[in-house]
């Protein structure tokens, strides 16, 4: 396969921002801002962890996450509990009411994208879920 150009890249990245924003306005009553959002789909994915692991999942610094596990415990939606493997690390647990607010806002960003997927012809349809799925792979870290 032939190299990417810059051009094309950026282009990429253009309508991969302008998708985002478009999601999170369709977002309802956005409780929960990006990064926190993200702290808790990865919570999701992988389950209680320690902040620097989540930090280090979410490709930003740990003073970023712990600010973020900071503002979803004081919302109720995290907690911290010790490490069973290190008794002086902790980390962070996804609360019944964190899960539920996952659910609820990625609720309402599904329900934008299938509205905009409706417009596609199927064949579209199945190449943005199969980039749906590279992009998942491009983007794990494990």
């Amino acid at each position: 396969m032939a190299a990417v150009s810059e051009d094309e890249a950026l282009d990429f990245v253009v309508s991969l921002h302008r998708m985002v924003r478009l999601l999170r306005r369709a977002r309802p009553e956005p409780r929960v801002q990006p990064t926190p959002l993200i702290v808790l789909a990865l919570l999701n994915q992988y389950g209680p962890c320690r902040v620097g692991v989540l930090a280090e999942r979410a490709a930003c610094t740990q003073p970023t996450i712990t600010a973020a596990v900071g503002r979803l415990e004081a919302g109720g939606l995290v907690r911290r509990e010790p490490d069973p493997a290190d008794g002086r690390a902790t980390r962070v647990v996804m609360t019944a009411p964190g899960r539920r607010e996952l659910v609820r806002m990625a609720r309402g960003e599904a329900e934008a994208l299938a509205g905009r997927l409706a417009t596609l012809p199927p064949e579209d349809v199945r190449k943005v879920l199969e980039a749906g799925r590279v992009l998942r792979r491009l983007t794990d870290c494990d």
